[in-house]
């Protein structure tokens, strides 16, 4: 059993939080590795993370039921886990591949604490890229007339998988409100950051129409507002009238790879604790 673990929280800002917490772990025999907190003054919220290791293994769902009372106590909304534990990620791709190979490199070499135990998309153009990292590759043809068996199948393959989050690295297609619920909290989205500026096709070719200076991605979780959920991470990169839109969406897929990783990184060590619209990102 496990030693070491992840305690999440937030709740109505009150004194006395911190030492609740902490008297609760070294009563539970364990040791603070590292902690960061965070009071919100607009709403008076406040929230934490602190990594603690125990001096005998523990059963996380036991340790998580012992922690309940405090939790009731001071109205907590928490999350125990496992720390260092690989989450489980669903990828889902279309027929751009440079967020997936990122993600499947990083996970390769073990920079990434995720398991991606297969990946889904609505084309066959990325099977090949799944199958050099020996990842399973499913297709599930999306049509207006399937849209909801393929939808009813990937939540089966959610729970089938045992699934902790699903990505969605560039997969063109929106996902109905239904689904967004179910997987709410669970699904993170990327997209440029035009948005709303330039939409719909070819938006690295209307930036360079319009001469701007910079390019970015954002990483956010999926909503079924479109684009609008609350953001996790974000990427920038500073552009010139040199560049072509070619060059713009080059650097661009750069970007929002990169911007992409980090944010199921942050995702998987559980330094994203939501926020209303918003989050609270611990570095």
């Amino acid at each position: 059993m496990p030693s070491s673990f992840v305690l999440t929280l937030s709740c109505p800002d009150r004194p006395g939080l911190v030492f609740a917490v902490t008297r609760w772990i070294s009563e539970s025999g364990g040791n603070i590795v590292d902690s960061q907190q965070f009071t919100d003054t607009t709403d008076g919220e406040f929230f934490l993370r602190v990594h603690f290791d125990v001096d005998e293994p523990r059963d996380a769902g036991e340790l998580a039921a012992d922690f309940a009372p405090v939790a009731a106590e001071h109205a907590m909304s928490n999350r125990l886990v496992v720390a260092d534990r690989p989450l489980r990620a669903l990828v889902l791709v279309s027929k751009e591949g440079h967020c997936l190979n990122d993600l499947l490199y990083r996970q390769s070499t073990g920079a990434l604490n995720v398991v991606i135990p297969a990946v889904v998309s609505n084309h066959h153009d990325l099977e090949r890229l799944a199958g050099s990292y020996d990842v399973p590759f499913v297709h599930v043809p999306v049509t207006p007339d399937t849209k909801a068996d393929a939808e009813t199948a990937l939540l089966a393959m959610v729970d089938e998988m045992d699934i902790d989050v699903v990505v969605l690295a560039r997969y063109m297609q929106i996902l109905s409100d239904d689904l967004c619920r179910a997987l709410d909290g669970r699904a993170i989205n990327i997209h440029h950051s035009f948005l709303p500026s330039f939409k719909g096709a070819r938006p690295y070719q209307q930036a360079h129409d319009r001469g701007v200076k910079l390019i970015g991605a954002t990483a956010h979780y999926v909503t079924a507002d479109l684009d609008e959920g609350p953001i996790i991470e974000q990427g920038v990169l500073r552009v010139d009238h040199r560049m072509t839109s070619a060059d713009l969406a080059r650097a661009g897929r750069d970007v929002e790879a990169q911007t992409l990783s980090r944010a199921v990184q942050l995702h998987a060590e559980s330094r994203v604790l939501m926020n209303g619209p918003r989050t609270v990102v611990f570095d």
